[in-house]
């Protein structure tokens, strides 16, 4: 049995066609883009995958002329014909197939359409309700087949190169036990166990650590995850990693792997070559600097200031208030500032206001070295010569003030500098990748929904992250300190994946269990598979996950993950196309032994 390229039904795809093609006779089939009737002759724009070559039905084949009078956009045709040369001053220079046409012997109606919801061109604006409820019409349009067959060559890449480096694709279960990751799981009850459940994987993390128990060493997976979560433009409920794990490694092995990765798929698909090694930032420092442990290092610039010591003994009440309650006060300058208007100031103001902060205080440095702001008064000129030495603001420049609890007025502020570069347009071309390490291994609970023990730590990763060597021993004797084996790799202000050494000795995970107040019971319970995996054996291993979907957002400059998802959820998890989710079956709730409480009785 012979496989074509283009399928037994054509023998050139529609965009394949070029002039040393003149004279074939050639068969092709796809969709009409458009139509032009002139009577006499018939033209039409006919579209596969591959791309579009412009048709053309004469009187010399009266039956192919006959069709294409009926034809009309989106119809599905076949069409025989010859390539020729067009006319001189007839070719189209916009078209890969621009110089040539296919002269018409028959055309054949494969499927006729209804009149589409909107026009399967890119320059006509939809709304996304309508696009995602006709989203097989949606990815029609030139754009969004682009994506599709951009994010099929980075998948691809990726392939190539995990394999390179001797790594095994291996499946996970998506069926699989409820582990606690820091969101909330989506369940399926079993109907086999009644009463019980299954619970879809938030990242293959448990499975991919017993395959290194089992001597795979070396894994790889394009998996799906699911997280039941609260939504934004580059988040979903059902997404795709690149998940890997590697054994007898260290930080540095993880790192550079993923680095290559990342460097072949920028390569292959955009012919941009990124300069490895990543630039590396303690989250220490990526936090003081640029109050965000996912900064954009396009803006330059643009970095935070600490004026804690600058305001030790400062009269300015609200700077007063806030450091004698262990806050910070946090600066940015911003050049060329000064000449806002007094509203663009309050706006700003209220932009703070909105995030959560009692307000956002400013200034403008004058020509002698001064600062004029509401709050100049109060502070002495060492105070101005600080803050002024502490930002790099001069005569000119802004500068903004975020005062609270450190880590919020870091974000507020670390937000800001986001915000004022979008606006002011000074976020610079190119990818800017960049690891952040040394994460915080525990941080105090905030919300009990998001922990995933009892006490009030919670990992900032995961509980499988293995602390630094430093803090292996002595983790519970100050969390808020002890630092963790992980690493984000992040560009242009997104997080494009996580990852960690994990805890390989059977006796550190319990410990950590314990730290957390998971009891030996419920860990037993919950994690038991995985603990006595480990005391079979458990080989050094690290790994990280990469989000797809974020990173061919980052490939084909998209504005949010929903458009390079073939069907994606809405920003409340609906699917407009198929109407999911939808209401429960009384049989199927009736097979697995559940019903529905009333409305008023759910908490």
């Amino acid at each position: 049995m012979s496989i074509t390229a283009f399928g037994a039904l054509r023998s050139h795809g529609a965009g394949t066609l070029r002039a040393g093609h003149a004279d074939e006779t050639v068969t092709i089939a796809g969709w009409v883009d458009t139509r032009r009737d002139h009577g006499g002759v018939a033209f039409l724009d006919l579209r596969d995958r591959s791309g579009i070559v412009q048709v053309v039905a004469d009187p010399e084949a009266s039956d192919a002329l006959a069709a294409a009078h009926r034809v009309r956009p989106e119809w599905v045709v076949r069409v025989t014909g010859t390539v020729r040369m067009r006319p001189e001053g007839m070719r189209n220079d916009k078209l890969d197939t621009g110089d040539i046409e296919v002269a018409a012997t028959s055309i054949e109606v494969l499927a006729e359409a209804q009149t589409p919801p909107f026009p399967v061109e890119d320059r006509i604006e939809v709304s996304e309700e309508l696009r995602l409820t006709h989203r097989y019409v949606d990815l029609r349009r030139p754009h969004m087949a682009e994506i599709l067959q951009l994010r099929s060559r980075a998948t691809s890449v990726i392939r190539r190169t995990m394999e390179e480096h001797g790594f095994l694709d291996v499946e996970t279960p998506i069926l699989t036990k409820a582990t606690p990751e820091g969101a909330r799981d989506f369940l399926v009850p079993s109907r086999l166990q009644p009463g019980e459940s299954y619970a879809l994987p938030q990242s293959p993390q448990l499975f991919k650590q017993l395959l290194m128990v089992a001597g795979v060493e070396r894994y790889y997976q394009i998996a799906r995850c699911f997280r039941d979560e609260n939504l934004r433009a580059d988040r979903q409920p059902e997404f795709t990693q690149l998940d890997v794990e590697l054994s007898f490694g260290d930080q540095e092995d993880v790192i550079g792997i993923t680095e290559q990765v990342l460097a072949a798929v920028w390569r292959a698909t955009l012919g941009v070559e990124v300069e490895t090694p990543f630039q590396r930032l303690t989250y220490a420092s990526a936090m003081e600097r640029f109050g965000s442990d996912k900064p954009d290092l396009r803006i330059e610039g643009l970095e935070l200031a600490t004026l804690d010591e600058v305001f030790a003994d400062t009269e300015v009440g609200v700077f007063k208030g806030v450091l004698g309650d262990g806050g910070s006060v946090v600066a940015l300058a911003l050049p060329g500032g000064g000449e806002m208007t007094r509203r663009e100031f309050d706006e700003l103001v209220e932009w703070a206001k909105r995030r959560g902060a009692k307000g956002l205080a400013w200034g403008v440095v004058e020509a002698d070295g001064g600062l004029r702001s509401p709050l100049s008064k109060f502070m002495s000129e060492a105070e101005i010569a600080g803050v002024l030495s502490s930002t790099g603001a001069g005569p000119g420049d802004a500068v903004f003030f975020g005062a609270g609890e450190t880590t919020f007025a870091r974000e507020l502020m670390g937000a800001l500098r986001g915000h004022l570069a979008a606006e002011r347009d000074l976020i610079g071309d190119g990818f800017a990748f960049c690891w952040v390490v040394d994460a915080p291994m525990f941080e105090p609970v905030v919300d009990r929904g998001e922990a995933v023990g009892t006490t009030g730590w919670t990992p900032v990763h995961h509980p499988f992250t293995a602390p630094t060597p430093k803090w292996i021993d002595r983790f519970e004797e100050s969390p808020g300190e002890a630092l963790s084996n992980a690493y984000d790799v992040v560009c242009n202000g997104y997080e494009l994946g996580g990852g960690s050494i994990r805890i390989h000795d059977r006796d550190v995970q319990a410990r950590v269990f314990r730290f957390l107040g998971i009891s030996d019971e419920v860990a037993e319970e919950r994690f038991g598979f995985l603990l006595r995996g480990l005391a079979h054996g458990a080989p050094p291993h690290g790994g990280i996950a990469l989000g797809l979907d974020r990173l061919v957002m980052l490939l084909a400059d998209a504005n949010n993950i929903r458009d390079v998802i073939a069907f994606p959820k809405t920003q409340s998890g609906a699917c407009l196309l198929t109407d999911a989710p939808a209401a429960y079956d009384p049989v199927a709730l009736r097979d697995v032994g559940l019903r529905l409480l009333p409305e008023a009785t759910r908490d």
